[in-house]
């Protein structure tokens, strides 16, 4: 074969894999948001976690950023549940999200503090108590 003619079949060969690599972007969607505290402030820092049977892992987690923002990318279409968690802060859970393919859920949240919990484990033995003799 001469030279321009491998090159032309390369680059139609190309030119039919183009079409298909941006088709399979667009069959997956993505969660994304910004997290606050009841103030307004952006939390950074938080754990985000996706979770739903379209996943074969599972649970898919991100740490939002130090604007507040996260971003989890390429999840299967299907029902997530997304649980936000952060020390000093109460939970806060998600139900529901009907995620398409190409379509990002824009899921905004605010966290509450939650109350500061301790645990105190006491521990120690009974004296030895000798008789008199």
């Amino acid at each position: 074969m001469r030279p321009h003619r491998i090159a032309s079949v390369l680059m139609l060969f190309a030119v039919c894999l183009f079409p298909l690599s941006s088709g399979a972007q667009t069959a997956s969607g993505t969660i994304a948001g910004l997290v606050r505290d009841t103030s307004g402030a952006v939390i950074p820092g938080a754990t985000v976690e996706a979770s739903s049977p379209a996943l074969i892992e599972k649970v898919r987690s991100v740490v939002s950023d130090s604007q507040g923002l996260y971003r989890i990318v390429d999840l299967r279409p299907g029902t997530y549940t997304v649980t936000f968690t952060l020390p000093g802060f109460a939970m806060f859970k998600r139900d529901g999200i009907e995620l398409s393919a190409g379509f990002t859920a824009q899921v905004n949240i605010q966290l509450k503090v939650g109350g500061v919990e301790e645990t105190i484990t006491v521990s120690g033995a009974s004296p030895i108590v000798e008789p008199a003799p």
